[in-house]
């Protein structure tokens, strides 16, 4: 491969503003040069119910500021290494809408519903996005994450196309030991018409097995494939495949070529510095090694080249950790974050950098394709350190938001779960953690059940770490008694209860009779004492 003489600038972002949101498998959306953070980690807090915010990046300060739904939305869960694309505007809309398909939940649970979102007015202090589910007919994709998904244009029309990905294994061969394990999706590819919904899925000879966080860039009818992993055999194949989509009056045509002069990787970043020019940063050649090499991509009409360029000067910090992530910030520009170190006040924070991929002030050009990636496998408590980085996507240019009147997330203002909320160490053998936590009872939605110790002042426990069954759970909670957790129910045994003193049963009182007669000490007149007593 010829080396590239373009050179790449690295930044280190100095302050973040509540950094711990922004963990892997976030996404940024790009609208009207405004990106925005989606995927946070953890559930909405009342600051910021929607779980979506203005990334205000100005010099080497990053904020998070709050944005809005409409009244009109459907409800959009933080979905965390979902498969993100641009849907590009038609003739009766030309505003940019984001397509969402699968992804996880806080709950771990994975999502097979695809989400339309677009941006419906914006002023200077706010933002308002609409929402919208499709709902889905025919070869309905399951739910996965780690896939792509890409917009093909053809002949006047235009179809989605989803591909790749992991699921977990199905309900009638999981265990309690391997509840959450994941296997490849079936390398199927699946067609989906927004418009109506209807799914087609089409089998390929050319795609034998499943592949997950992969490369993917879209040019009008044509998707290259590169990379990706492949769980089943824990190999990263140097692939580049070329789906061709003809959209004709009747049925949908769909061909695979393999094409040679791929590379082997997963979890890697594109970015779009030019019409037909894309950057590729960053993933993983195995398991615990990054690749540090980029490349330079060139799509043509049915021509792809890739050649090795130059990389970054990468930082000692950047260079020594085991795993990275982040996501694209368009206009060949993109947000890297590393794990912090143990020296920092709080341990899920995160470093970050922005790398730019091509000279600042160069002229844009019209960016006619689209690009998606993802980034490699599993969450930690899954896989090994470096599956931690599981996604990346993309959005288009990044800018900058010059209005501090927008009031700034201030995750402060929230109740701290971490210390007094549901996510607390409630005892010595307590292992619930919100990254792996799944409901355990019937009442339970997207929180553990807890339960008051009346020890001394009081401290809250989890329901399931006491062992306590569904039927004593709701039993104490409708019930007005003291409960004592297991390390203090010695104590409570100690206690004296005074004994149960019954009510004294009284006697209804007999209804007095009234007297007939009276004494009479003055003159009264008969007619007055007989209407009286009538």
């Amino acid at each position: 491969m010829s080396q590239s003489p373009d050179i790449m600038s690295l930044q280190i972002i100095s302050t973040v503003n509540n950094s711990t949101l922004i963990q892997p498998g976030f996404s940024l959306l790009n609208f009207d040069g405004q990106v925005f953070f989606f995927g946070q980690k953890g559930w909405p807090k009342r600051s910021c119910p929607t779980g979506v915010f203005l990334l205000d990046l100005k010099k080497n300060e990053m904020k998070l500021k709050p944005a809005f739904f409409s009244k009109e939305s459907c409800y959009l869960p933080p979905l965390r290494y979902p498969a993100i694309c641009i849907l590009e505007g038609n003739e009766e809309s030309e505003k940019c809408q984001y397509v969402i398909h699968g992804g996880k939940t806080p709950n771990n649970d994975l999502s097979n519903k695809i989400y339309v979102m677009s941006i419906v007015s914006k002023s200077s202090k706010k933002c308002t996005f609409k929402c919208t589910e499709k709902e889905l007919v025919g070869d309905v994709p399951e739910a996965r994450y780690g896939h792509t998904v890409n917009t093909v244009h053809s002949r006047g029309k235009s179809m989605t196309v989803i591909f790749g990905g992991r699921s977990y294994v199905p309900f009638g061969q999981r265990t309690t030991e391997k509840w959450n394990s994941v296997v490849d999706c079936m390398p199927h590819v699946f067609l989906v018409d927004l418009g109506f919904g209807c799914c087609t899925s089409y089998v390929l000879p050319e795609l034998q097995d499943g592949l997950s966080f992969h490369v993917s860039i879209t040019r009008n009818d044509t998707i290259y494939i590169l990379g990706g992993h492949s769980l089943e055999n824990n190999i990263r194949p140097p692939n580049l495949y070329r789906l061709k989509i003809d959209l004709p009056l009747g049925s949908p045509a769909v061909s695979c070529t393999i094409l040679p002069g791929g590379i082997s990787v997963s979890s890697a970043i594109v970015t779009q510095t030019s019409n037909k020019e894309f950057v590729i940063v960053g993933g993983y050649m195995a398991d615990n090694q990054k690749r540090m090499v980029c490349n330079t991509v060139t799509v043509e009409d049915n021509k792809i080249e890739i050649k090795e360029r130059e990389a970054p000067d990468w930082t000692p910090d950047i260079k020594h950790c085991k795993i990275w992530f982040g996501s694209n910030m368009g206009n060949g520009a993109i947000l890297l974050g590393i794990p912090g170190d143990n020296r920092q006040l709080i341990s899920d924070a995160n470093y970050f950098y922005i790398l730019r991929c091509k000279a600042e002030g160069e002229e844009e050009e019209e960016q006619a394709a689209q690009t998606f990636s993802q980034t490699s496998t599993e969450d930690p408590g899954d896989s090994t350190p470096f599956e931690d980085s599981e996604e990346f996507c993309f959005s288009t240019e990044a800018n900058r938001f010059d209005d501090d009147d927008i009031d700034t997330y201030n995750e402060d203002d929230e109740d701290d779960e971490s210390e007094t909320g549901y996510w607390i160490n409630c005892s010595a053998k307590c292992d619930i953690d919100i990254n792996t936590w799944v409901p355990f009872y019937s009442t339970e939605l997207n929180k553990p059940a807890m339960i008051l110790c009346s020890n001394g002042d009081g401290h809250w426990v989890h329901a399931q770490c006491m062992d306590l069954s569904e039927d004593m759970l709701l039993h104490l909670s409708e019930a007005n008694v003291k409960y004592f957790c297991n390390e203090h129910v010695d104590f409570a045994k100690g206690l004296q209860t005074p004994k149960k003193v019954l009510p004294l049963k009284k006697q209804p009182m007999k209804p007095l009779r009234r007297k007939t007669t009276m004494r009479i000490t003055t003159p009264v007149k008969k007619s007055f004492l007989r209407r009286l007593f009538e």
